[in-house]
């Protein structure tokens, strides 16, 4: 039994570290981390998400720190209705992930 609740404090305690990785940052520290160049403009990153998409529209953005890493997630509807998840590495703007939303 000891080990049973040594599994389960072990489990609960890796899901609450992971969870603790990822957060949402504000508009505020969005901004401030823009202006201080520390993110590349949210004008570039939407146009790096849109060239694999021509005539989508981005519907949603969101920044987000992750590991460490400063990740931008971009939600765009293309011209036939089709939702796309793009994710960016807001630091050099490389595509880390471009997929259709299911």
């Amino acid at each position: 039994m000891k080990i049973l609740t040594a599994l389960f404090t072990a489990s609960l305690i890796t899901m609450t570290a992971s969870l603790a990785h990822a957060r949402d940052l504000g508009p505020d520290e969005a901004l401030r981390l823009r202006d201080a160049g520390t993110i590349v403009s949210f004008e570039k990153l939407n146009a790096l998400a849109l060239a694999n998409h021509p005539g989508a529209n981005v519907t949603q953005t969101e920044l987000e720190e992750e590991y460490g890493k400063y990740i931008y997630q971009v939600e765009l509807r293309d011209p036939q209705g089709v939702e796309w998840d793009v994710e960016l590495d807001a630091v050099s703007g490389q595509v880390l992930k471009d997929h259709q939303d299911t």
